[in-house]
């Protein structure tokens, strides 16, 4: 016992000192709290075996503000190819499928086939949005009257691509760039082609917004798109993504209706903190600050000589104008050999999803038409300019018919137009006892009271976007079943005899209406629908289906001028005359023609009160009132002209 003590203490005084050092150095705290915190300023969670490298640079712009940009660049690249997207929706995140390894993998959808092809890719914050520095203005205008700042998209894309093409910066590349992106990132793809770098070689601007009042986003012919407000908020109400304010109520319908105008919608939740409501709703009319923002007018003026691709989806919920009318400005001005028109069965931006090219609500395509559009039409087009490929032979337009089910390659868009196509457009008359005939019946009218207080909903009840549009519904509503609001006594329905033989209409119907109001002011909703027969065998959920093919909004007030708004004589005859979105389509025989008019397409638009007031905007409960509307029939009556193409002639313009 004595001996086990003394070795015990032998062993405590020998180990004495480095105990005691020990304890010393666990007196040292070193404090958790550093300078510069935890989170470092650039952070990768990709491991060392990848297959690509990823960079974060900070591109220097003519004023000195630097642009946040990713670059992925293949591991043993050279000589590759750049493609380049400009996004507001933070690029990080959009350059983020996964934190694979490969490639291929990491990066989204719709940069597969380009990494499968050896491109470096960049994504690229624009001015003052996410990690990139400078002042956020939405749709930012083109330097000039709108914008003295002497930059704007196609100086930051000018100034972006001559840094990209500097060995010195990235000496994997080739020095060719080629530009692709949807709705937003369509128009930053839009504005580069506005003085363009001798380097961008290829461009592909997808559902762009090109005129924000014509017919993308904000209004249609001075409609306005009150769901688009929460975007808005979301976009401009801080450099990130801020919150959406809450719709407050389980059916949009009521909670719109209840609020009064959009403008009252809008201020009670904040919006008038925001620059760019503020500049919406002081310019309800076409003025200068949206006719010198249209893309497609400036792209006419000058016109570039870039390849491009002009892609516009037939069934595009938010951005259905900008493509086909800059593809059709730019072929007027000149621009004919380098100017090409994809017209794909999709909705909006539906070529960024993996999955879904097969089909659109309850259409279903031969095929998937997103694997054709990405391997059959872009990889070819860019691999051309920027690979020194084979010839892509793009032609004129790669059209799908909706009606057949089947891509068709065109010499010539569209087939029938008003003047200088190889038809023009064939009128189809509203008749009596809701027929429909391409022969002008008797003179007559047919009349609907259209009731601010009870609006037409452009989707069955109850709907809720609370927050945003983006909604399951969203999507695919401009297909849904116009059934829903056949037979309501304020919607005109005129429907043709059951076809025996199939009609074909290439190009873009316009809505001519001839009506009489009670009122001092109005809108007129026209649709053109192919109603499926009855019975269908081997799909029951398309028996008797009414699809809308085209179908529009107008507002009454500019019927005259689109920057000169005037009131509606009450009880005389005017005529309002609108073109409806393009269309390539076949009604077989057995279905039926039918249009459908009227006076509201709730809550998607604003309201109109039908009493004629400055700006609908601030308009009061009391302003709102029910009209009577009478549609004039008659060869001098309401109409939709059809761009009929004689199926003979479709043919020979195939390739």
């Amino acid at each position: 016992m004595i001996k086990k003590s003394l070795a015990a203490l032998t062993l405590v005084l020998t180990l004495s000192p480095l105990v005691g050092a020990h304890a010393q150095r666990a007196r040292e705290v070193v404090p958790v709290v550093q300078p510069g915190g935890d989170i470092p300023k650039h952070y990768s969670p990709e491991s060392e075996g990848t297959d690509y490298e990823r960079r974060v640079v900070m591109v220097p712009m003519r004023d000195g503000v630097k642009l946040q940009t990713i670059i992925i660049v293949p591991k043993g690249a050279t000589n590759a190819p750049i493609l380049m997207d400009r996004t507001p929706y933070n690029a990080t995140a959009r350059s983020t499928r996964s934190t694979s390894t490969r490639m291929v993998n990491a990066l989204p959808f719709e940069n597969e086939q380009f990494v499968k092809n050896g491109y470096i890719i960049v994504w690229q914050d624009t001015r003052g949005k996410f990690g990139s520095e400078g002042d956020y203005t939405m749709i930012m205008p083109v330097a000039g009257p709108l914008n003295k700042t002497g930059v704007d998209h196609s100086t930051d894309a000018y100034d972006t691509i001559d840094w990209l093409v500097n060995k010195a910066n990235l000496p994997e590349s080739n020095g060719r760039v080629g530009m692709i992106g949807s709705s937003y990132e369509g128009y930053t793809t839009a504005m580069a082609l506005l003085n363009p770098h001798p380097a961008l070689r290829a461009a592909a601007p997808e559902s762009p917004i090109i005129d924000g009042w014509m017919g993308d986003d904000w209004f249609h012919y001075g409609a306005f798109r009150q769901l688009m407000l929460g975007f808005v908020a979301m976009q401009s109400g801080e450099k990130g993504f801020a919150a959406s304010p809450s719709h407050g109520g389980g059916d949009d319908y009521d909670v719109f209706r209840e609020a009064g105008s959009a403008g009252d919608w809008a201020r009670a939740r904040g919006f008038d903190q925001l620059p760019a409501f503020k500049r919406v709703i002081a310019n309800p009319e076409y003025s200068a600050n949206w006719s010198g923002q249209g893309v497609d007018k400036l792209l006419a003026a000058n016109p570039s000589d870039v390849p491009t691709l002009w892609v516009h989806p037939i069934w595009d919920q938010e951005d259905g104008y900008g493509a086909i009318r800059s593809f059709e400005a730019l072929r007027a001005a000149g621009k004919t050999g380098n100017n090409h028109l994809i017209l794909g069965p999709w909705s909006h931006s539906q070529v960024n999803r993996a999955t879904g090219g097969r089909s659109l609500g309850p259409l279903n395509w031969d095929g998937d038409t997103v694997e054709h559009y990405w391997k059959r039409m872009v990889l070819p087009f860019f691999n051309e300019h920027l690979k020194d490929g084979p010839p892509s032979n793009m032609p004129v337009a790669t059209v799908y018919n909706t009606g057949e089910d089947r891509w068709e390659k065109l010499t010539t868009w569209p087939l029938a137009c008003e003047k200088g196509c190889p038809s023009p457009l064939t009128p189809i008359y509203l008749a009596a006892d809701g027929g429909l005939g391409f022969q002008a019946g008797p003179a007559g009218s047919d009349s609907y009271v259209s009731d601010p207080a009870k609006p037409v909903p452009f989707l069955p009840r109850p709907f809720s976007m609370q927050r945003s549009v983006y909604t399951p519904e969203w999507p695919t509503w401009l297909v849904s079943d116009q059934r829903s609001v056949d037979g309501r006594p304020d919607v005109m329905t005129y429907r043709s005899e059951v076809l025996t033989a199939p009609v074909r209409v290439s190009g873009a119907p316009i809505a001519e209406i001839l009506a009489r109001t009670t009122g001092t002011d109005g809108d007129f909703v026209v649709k053109v629908i192919d109603v499926f027969p009855q019975e269908s065998a081997s799909n029951p959920t398309m028996g008797g289906y009414q699809l809308a093919i085209a179908l529009d909004i107008f507002r009454g007030r500019y019927r005259d001028s689109f920057s000169d708004p005037s009131p509606i004589p009450a009880g005389k005859v005017q005529k309002y005359k609108f073109r409806l979105p393009t269309v390539n389509h076949v009604f077989q025989p057995g279905h039926r023609i039918m249009i459908q008019v009227q006076s509201s397409l709730f809550p998607l638009y604003d309201r109109n009160p039908q009493t004629y007031v400055p700006n609908i905007f601030n308009a009061k409960k009391g302003d709102y009132k029910a009209a009577t509307i009478t549609l004039e029939r008659g060869a001098n009556g309401s109409k939709v002209w059809l761009p009929v193409v004689p199926v003979d002639q479709s043919a020979a313009m195939a390739r």
